[in-house]
């Protein structure tokens, strides 16, 4: 007798299609069930995983949770602004909520073990141990646990017949759903060298796009989009449509270097324009709609929502609390921005909203609804104790 059943989140790729025999061979486990969780990745890679988890695994489930993963966590993080070192998270949001399913399945079938393929270097490792250990469950990690390098996993899936999407020629891992899009590895991990157009598949490059900027709408209700030019959509469905116009437009890319969670600074590159646009467009209104003290303080608060959401600490009290602040900012969020996207560039071309926090007659240079002596006792006592600082420090 072995050590039972283990659960697998299952992506398909090399990490995961190499973890279902290590965790027979070398931690001795009679059956691996695999999971796949559909956040919206292409179709065809959600084939490929069914089919190679019925393959390679003693059991496999496929589940899809593409519209539960737009409104629980892209719908918050557009209304958070969420932007995490100055690009949108994709990634770090889906990995808790994969790893949520992953841990049902387990309760579902009996197993009081669960299993990942992320390395000992990276972020995804603890969204998912977070979860995992959350739930009681012992987690097991056999890339971080065997030190094992790309090139070991190549070779030892050549050896298992196991056919991977990953070649020595282009060892890139790629990480999609539908908000995001990541590819890292290879070449890539040196920051100086210049990425090759064919490691992206959204976006087109500026050269490319065409030479016609096209002119969009969106609209927004309490803070989450709801139409692209008048069309009303489901959130999934406004999110894939607006990621083909964007990407066409080649807008949506980021080349970086990132800082992870343990400290490692690693060369990154991104795919979101979907998101790209969704987060200009809604910070745009909220600064026509919420008050100054709103938005300083709320950018404080976005700020730390992100990091907190890129961490994976999704149930962490003041990931919360920060939510629930978030939330009720958005009550007034509402109307519509106008865009123009042209040659990888997003530009706000105008905005309205019924509960603007803005006056076009009080603000108007031709307008008498305000008398503009009454300016003048504020402005005489406005700047006084730098005015009187800066008169003692000339004395001295």
């Amino acid at each position: 007798m072995g050590k039972g059943k283990v659960v697998l989140a299952f992506s398909g790729g090399l990490d995961t299609s190499i973890c279902v025999p290590l965790l027979k061979e070398q931690y001795g486990y009679d059956e691996v069930v695999t999971v796949a969780v559909d956040v919206g990745q292409p179709a065809e890679d959600i084939i490929s995983a069914t089919k190679k988890g019925e393959l390679i695994a003693d059991k496999h489930y496929t589940i899809d949770i593409k519209e539960k993963f737009v409104e629980t966590q892209l719908f918050p993080t557009i209304k958070a602004n969420g932007s995490y070192e100055g690009y949108p998270m994709g990634t770090a949001l889906a990995r808790p909520l994969i790893a949520e399913e992953i841990v049902k399945i387990a309760k579902s079938e009996g197993a009081l073990t669960v299993a990942h393929g992320c390395t000992g270097k990276g972020n995804d490792q603890l969204r998912f141990d977070f979860i995992f250990r959350m739930s009681g469950l012992e987690v097991i990690a056999p890339m971080r646990e065997m030190n094992l390098t790309r090139e070991w996993e190549m070779e030892y899936a050549d050896k298992h017949n196991i056919p991977v999407p990953v070649v020595k020629e282009k060892p890139y891992s790629i990480d999609e759903n539908c908000w995001s899009r990541s590819i890292e590895g290879g070449k890539l991990e040196d920051p100086s060298f210049h990425p090759p157009n064919d490691i992206y598949g959204w976006t087109v490059s500026a050269e490319e796009a065409p030479d016609t900027p096209e002119e969009i709408s969106i609209e927004f209700e309490k803070g989450i989009p709801v139409s692209i030019n008048g069309r009303r959509m489901k959130g999934i469905e406004l999110i894939e449509e607006l990621n083909r116009i964007a990407g066409r437009n080649g807008v949506g890319r980021n080349d970086m270097v990132e800082d992870r969670i343990l400290g490692l600074k690693a060369r990154e590159v991104y795919e979101h324009p979907a998101a790209t646009v969704l987060l200009k467009a809604h910070s745009d209104l909220e600064r026509l709609v919420l008050s100054r003290q709103e938005l300083s303080f709320k950018a404080a608060v976005d700020e730390k929502w992100s990091e907190l959401g890129y961490m994976g600490l999704i149930h962490e009290p003041l990931f919360e609390a920060l939510t629930a602040f978030v939330d009720k900012t958005q009550e007034r969020v509402n109307g519509k921005v106008d865009l123009i996207l042209y040659k990888s560039s997003v530009t706000v071309a105008g905005r309205s909203s019924p509960d603007a926090l803005y006056s076009d007659d009080l603000v108007s240079f031709d307008s008498t609804t305000l008398d503009q002596k009454d300016s003048e006792g504020f402005s005489a006592f406005y700047g006084f104790q730098a005015r009187l600082s800066k008169n003692l420090r000339k004395n001295n």
